[in-house]
């Protein structure tokens, strides 16, 4: 009995739906976080379709800075110039998503600065108070989704 016809749809099934095209994987223009980021295998976004998946990004206080926002401004500020480099802004940002190593302590100081960039209608957002960030010293990490064109 012949079964190639079994292997033919699990091969379909094995294929990407839509593969990665390089143009539509943004990576840091800065070379020492482009190496970091590729030595360790993540984009700064993904273009797919008419989203735009954005990585992480960690805001973390400097030595002597008494307060959050400075941290959370940078953050927002990188976040901002890689959506630009994406061809969208912040009014297509649809999702938020922040981890917070400290929820209560930092959620105040994000929002100060979040209503800086983020405008009414408002994006869906989850805060998430999580133990630990990859970047030890960071606080809260933003990940951020938008939509192009509509």
């Amino acid at each position: 009995m012949h079964k190639s016809w079994m292997v033919l749809p699990l091969l379909a099934m094995a294929a990407p739906l839509q593969a990665k095209d390089a143009k539509d994987v943004l990576m840091p223009e800065d070379p020492e976080a482009a190496a970091f980021q590729s030595a360790v295998g993540f984009a700064d976004a993904v273009i797919a379709g008419d989203k735009v998946y954005l990585s992480g990004v960690i805001a973390a206080p400097r030595p002597g800075e008494s307060d959050l926002k400075p941290a959370f401004t940078r953050a927002f500020e990188r976040i901002g110039r890689t959506l630009e480099r994406a061809g969208v802004g912040w009014d297509d940002v649809v999702d938020l998503t922040s981890y917070h190593t400290d929820l209560q302590g930092s959620i105040n100081e994000m929002v100060e600065v979040k209503n800086l960039y983020i405008k009414a209608p408002f994006p869906a957002w989850t805060a998430i108070g999580i133990s630990a960030l990859y970047e030890a010293e960071g606080v809260v990490e933003i990940k951020i989704v938008a939509q192009r064109g509509e």
